[in-house]
């Protein structure tokens, strides 16, 4: 089978490549074209484009580059049409793969469109589901409340579980003991509290220096900020000065031994559960973006851990609400130890909502089923 698949950021290029691992288990003769990361470049046979030719967030950086954008699309039309799939495989990234999906089924490819990890069309949008539906042969959630909300709608798609189970169990064996960390980065013993501000430039000019404003408030705790190795220590230290550790690359080991955590909305609020940190969501998308997803987000949390528990569970800090006083009094609430068992309690639930581990293995099974039937 020939394979075509597009991830637009980092997560989703760790999550396809997981599950390219166990389409290729299943299928020998298996051949990938990707647009993909580093990750996703390491189990392809081709390397169309990678993410950071692609991978544009934010409404003020989508018009910016525009032109840029649309040369992508023409740019994977024209791709698509020579190399001919078998099946396309899109992750995520909506507003670029929802238009392939209907420029595939309007062409005359005879391709089979399977969509993992879908749009969040609960969030904004909803009627998108209609959209999904009509340009997709496949649909595979990786969200627990994503089958019924699709139900609701009349539609029908396969709940996997999240594959962030799955990545986080091939991580956690290389993990180092707390003796080990602390002589490796010459920490102290005080209790560490983590800061994830983000991967992204934009993310960590906005949240490190709020975070930050905490630090003088928690003299017996230790902050250890979480570095993305693909951002230059500079902008680090712009915010941070050189009293406070950055370490690169390590933001498991950095959660394995934290007592509590500011992290950035998204995944890592999910990742900080499963390592069962408690945890304040800071997000400040700014003034008018925040004024601009007010009117069209009809959701009551923006943090995945309570989108998925359906109640509030961790606290969010939200624009304005970002501040010094509520962050020293949210960070403070978490290091009680009432607070700390609720919060524990909480994140069991989450993990036993989220399937377990195998959903890479379950969505290329499932996936080969079907291009089986279509045989």
């Amino acid at each position: 089978m020939k394979y075509y698949i597009i991830a637009g950021e980092a997560s989703g290029d760790l999550h396809a490549a997981n599950m390219m691992k166990q389409l290729k288990l299943r299928d020998p003769d298996a051949y990938f074209r990707v647009w993909g990361g580093d990750r996703m470049q390491v189990e392809t046979n081709e390397l169309a484009k990678h993410i950071r030719e692609t991978s544009f967030m934010g409404v003020f950086a989508v018009l910016w580059n525009l032109k840029t954008i649309r040369r992508n699309f023409r740019f994977c039309e024209e791709d698509l049409i020579a190399f001919q799939p078998d099946v396309l495989i899109l992750i995520d990234n909506s507003g670029f793969n929802l238009r392939i999906a209907k420029f595939v089924k309007n062409s005359a490819l005879k391709t089979r469109i399977f969509y993992y990890i879908l749009p969040q069309a609960w969030a904004w949008k909803r009627k998108r589901v209609h959209t999904i539906q009509g340009w997709t042969d496949r649909r595979f959630a990786i969200l627990p409340f994503e089958q019924d909300f699709y139900k609701s709608y009349g539609y029908d798609l396969d709940y996997v579980g999240h594959p962030i189970l799955d990545s986080m169990a091939q991580r956690k064996p290389g993990l180092m003991s707390l003796d080990s960390f602390r002589a490796e980065y010459g920490l102290n013993e005080k209790p560490i509290i983590a800061l994830l501000p983000g991967s992204r430039k934009r993310e960590i000019k906005t949240k490190l220096p709020k975070m930050l404003q905490v630090v003088r408030h928690f003299p017996n705790h230790q902050f250890l900020i979480a570095g993305s190795e693909t951002i230059d220590e500079a902008l680090y230290r712009q915010y941070a000065g050189d009293k406070l550790k950055i370490i690169f690359g390590k933001t498991y080991d950095i959660l394995n031994h934290a007592s509590a955590a500011l992290v950035t909305s998204g995944t890592a609020t999910l990742e900080t559960a499963l390592f069962r940190v408690p945890q304040v969501v800071c997000y400040k998308p700014g003034f008018v973006t925040f004024h601009l997803l007010k009117r069209i987000i009809s959701i009551k949390y923006i943090c995945m851990v309570n989108l998925i528990l359906d109640r509030l569970v961790v606290q969010e800090l939200v624009e304005g609400d970002l501040n010094e006083r509520k962050m020293i009094s949210e960070l403070s609430a978490l290091l009680e130890p009432d607070n700390r068992r609720r919060i524990l309690a909480d994140y069991d639930e989450l993990e036993s909502r989220l399937g377990g581990e195998g959903a890479s293995e379950r969505v290329a099974e499932l996936m080969i089923e079907d291009l089986k039937n279509q045989v």
